[in-house]
């Protein structure tokens, strides 16, 4: 076991190496010429020029191939998936691939997992959403990301929606949030929809933009924990018609007849709102590059420049031209050679990780972690909540990534970073590899039984005849690539001391708990 450990649990950057099958380069990165291949690039690179750092070389394929997956839908390819991306000889097959996984359902799961956490889909204490209403403000995410819903139409529902927290998921997002008060309610749009800290404003901004929020009413039904969300203009301590200031120090009258959301929401939605194109693009680069243009991705403001800003205005004029079509921001990104620059730096200084040089090291979401642990075994989990009622119950089947409520937790998910979805902070979720993380992976029963009594792993280990092949496949399900040739020496010198099935199951726990597996690279 020592041995095979030794030469496994290595970080990627020393596992490069040709291996026997591959048909690039090397394992981690491609010898390809950089070439810009959009406006992305040509602001990137430009950028690295005048800054003097040299950017990474690009991935390889099976890096590629791994990374779209986890950053596009939160999974893991299977072997079978991967050995047709390497096997196909269409020179254009990495764009191919975007374009299928922009389609798949799991997007839609994914994307509504991180809005989740944004916008506080949470049933219990300090949110206190109820079941009821998390079911239906999660379903809302789900069925906007899967019709590509325009974001400035999402944005627009979010704020304006009134009626039943059961029925009407978006109503929720008044509800979603630890103060009620407008002022409360006007920190939560700022966050959300700018990007923006409201609390560090000037008082009179923010009570500004308070003033468009004194309206929110809410009212009980008979059903036990529904409640109307409405427009209100007879509020007690509100006077309409009155006179009311945006963010960005224009003006307008508010009057009986007109929602204050709505005039909130035209305002925000406008093409020329210096902050609604850019937090949402800064946020999706955040997300797929592990860092915002504008870095914390929740914290614009004058004194917090964008790394490159010739590189956020374009986005954001892509996502106004594009009639606000999230996935031509994602397609843009993705295609980029800026996203496909390998994991390894030719430069090492802070500076050259601040200026996008090389793809950053972060370790898989606890979501998606555990979640790949169950598809690579076969294997599931259990979540329930018992309180509040009424109780909530997932089926065995269903993946951590579209669990629709924070408050369906497990010791795992929380061990391993999950975040609590209290504030809508994007630092609420912790990717930090910890000691006690590493202990869990490397001795608790929990990934112990689901190695030894794996289902999928007990069929490959008892059907396939060739120790090569076992080998082989072994690695396309947990690393989704090929063994090297000095890889293969060691798992048949490894074999040799041990008994067929112990070393097959050896080398699966070695795999999983190298850093190639836990981290995206």
């Amino acid at each position: 076991m020592l041995k095979l450990v030794v030469c496994l649990v290595l970080p990627a950057a020393a596992l490069a190496g040709a291996g026997p099958e591959e048909a690039f380069v090397s394992t981690f990165e491609s010898r390809v010429e950089l070439t810009p291949q959009n406006k992305i690039d040509e602001f990137v690179f430009a950028n690295l020029k005048q800054q003097k750092i040299e950017a990474a070389n690009l991935c390889s394929d099976a890096v590629f191939l791994r990374r779209a997956y986890l950053d596009v839908i939160g999974t893991l390819p299977t072997a079978k998936e991967a050995v047709a991306f390497f096997k196909d000889p269409n020179p254009h097959k990495r764009a191919a691939l975007i374009d299928t996984l922009l389609d798949r359902p799991e997007f839609a799961d994914y994307w509504a997992m991180r809005w989740s956490d944004l916008l506080r889909i949470k049933a219990e204490f300090p949110i206190n959403l109820w079941p009821n209403a998390a079911q239906a403000y999660h379903h809302w995410l789900l069925s906007s990301a899967r019709d590509n819903k325009p974001y400035d139409q999402f944005a627009r529902e979010l704020l304006t929606t009134s009626g039943s927290n059961f029925r009407d998921g978006p109503v929720n997002f008044y509800r979603a949030m630890q103060s009620r008060e407008p002022s409360g309610i006007a920190q939560t749009v700022a966050l959300t929809l700018m990007g923006a800290r409201a609390e560090k404003w000037p008082k009179q901004r923010l009570a500004d933009l308070a003033g468009f929020f004194t309206n929110v009413g809410y009212k009980e039904t008979g059903e036990w924990k529904e409640e109307i969300v409405y427009f209100d203009p007879a509020k007690k301590d509100t006077v309409l018609p009155r006179e009311a200031t945006f963010p960005d120090g224009s003006h307008t009258t508010l009057t009986p007849d007109r929602d204050p959301r709505e005039v909130f929401a035209d305002w925000l939605i406008t093409p020329q709102n210096p902050w609604f194109a850019q937090a949402i693009v800064n946020r999706t680069w955040a997300w797929l590059l592990g860092r915002g243009i504008v870095q914390e991705p929740d914290d614009i403001r004058p004194d917090n420049p964008p790394e490159n800003p010739q590189l956020l205005a374009y986005l954001a004029q892509e996502l106004v031209t594009s009639k606000y079509d999230l996935k031509h921001i994602y397609r843009l990104i993705l295609n980029s050679e800026t996203y496909q620059l390998s994991s390894i730096p030719r430069t090492n200084t802070p500076e050259a990780a601040i200026h996008f040089a090389s793809y950053p090291l972060r370790r898989l979401d606890a979501e998606v972690l555990i979640d790949a642990l169950c598809e690579i075994t076969g294997t599931t989990e259990k979540y329930s909540s018992a309180i509040p009622e009424p109780f909530t119950f997932i089926p065995d089947e269903q993946r951590s990534i579209s669990l629709p409520d924070g408050s369906i937790t497990s010791s795992f998910l929380e061990q391993f970073g999950r975040p609590p979805r209290d504030t809508g902070l994007e630092s609420e979720r912790n990717n930090a590899l910890t000691a006690s993380q590493e202990q869990h992976l490397l001795n608790s029963s929990h990934i112990q039984q689901k190695i030894e009594r794996s289902p999928r792993l007990n069929y490959l280990i008892q059907n396939t005849q060739d120790p090569r092949t076992l080998v082989t496949t072994l690695y396309l399900m947990i690393l989704s690539r090929y063994p090297t040739a000095e890889e293969l020496k060691v798992v048949e010198a490894y074999s040799g001391t041990a008994k067929g099935r112990d070393a097959a199951v050896d080398l699966v726990w070695s795999l999983m708990n190298s850093a190639e597996f836990l981290y995206r690279h």
